[in-house]
């Protein structure tokens, strides 16, 4: 398959299975999603059905049983383990329902994480973490830790974290799902304002059906298989 101009994601037949002693049980199903840049995708269906196992296989957070993964018709899986968890910090963010924020650490602090473990010095991502707080409203908030801050607070801190590489692509898993409904539309339309401003491609999870509809594409899932695709735009 020959890769688009805008096209920044690609997999081909993604198949995963997990072993247990009952036997073999498949999660994924043959998944064939080209994803563009620029865009917002929603992942949907009921749970169980294998999104977050495809959005971990998306971010090289788990590997795929067989089939293929191609960031610019890079095949990442083909990649060494050292060169792929390189990859994996400069490419792509992540956004989770439970934000995973350090609690002994201030949010200037979590937001600066991902950029000194890729190797960056410490003043360009202190300046980069402050700027990004800034932008998402929280530059009142740098000092706090995680237990000083509201629940929406701390995902727009889990946000600027997922920002600090300036990523291709944004993969979120139920970001809105720990959130209130007045908390989690602010957090879609911040979602809406990155990608408008940076041209930031987002992949979402998500039961929130506003989110889902804001969106460019929405691809349903039913047990393990892409059951359908909606065009948004």
């Amino acid at each position: 398959m020959q890769e688009t101009v805008n096209e920044l994601i690609r997999t081909i037949d993604l198949q995963k299975s997990y072993v247990t002693k009952a036997g073999e049980i498949p999660v994924l199903m043959g998944l064939n999603v080209t994803i563009e840049r620029g865009e917002v995708i929603s992942i949907m269906g009921s749970s169980g059905v294998g999104k977050s196992t495809f959005l971990h296989c998306l971010g090289a957070l788990d590997r795929p049983t067989s089939g293929t993964v191609l960031y610019e018709g890079v095949d990442i899986f083909k990649l060494n383990k050292r060169e792929l968890a390189a990859f994996r910090n400069k490419t792509i963010g992540f956004v989770f329902q439970f934000h995973h924020l350090l609690a002994e650490f201030s949010a200037l602090e979590n937001v600066m994480m991902p950029g000194l473990i890729g190797g960056l010095g410490r003043d360009e991502v202190m300046d980069r973490a402050v700027d990004l707080l800034k932008e998402l409203g929280l530059e009142k908030r740098l000092k706090h830790t995680p237990g000083e801050l509201s629940g929406g607070e701390q995902q727009r801190v889990a946000v600027a974290r997922a920002l600090i590489m300036d990523p291709l692509v944004v993969l979120a898993d139920e970001p809105t799902g720990n959130l209130d409904m007045r908390t989690g539309e602010a957090l879609i339309d911040l979602i809406h304002e990155i990608n408008a401003k940076k041209s930031t491609t987002f992949v979402i999870v998500t039961h929130n059906t506003l989110l889902a509809h804001k969106g460019n594409k929405i691809y349903y899932m039913i047990d393990g298989a892409m059951a359908g695709r909606e065009i948004r735009r």
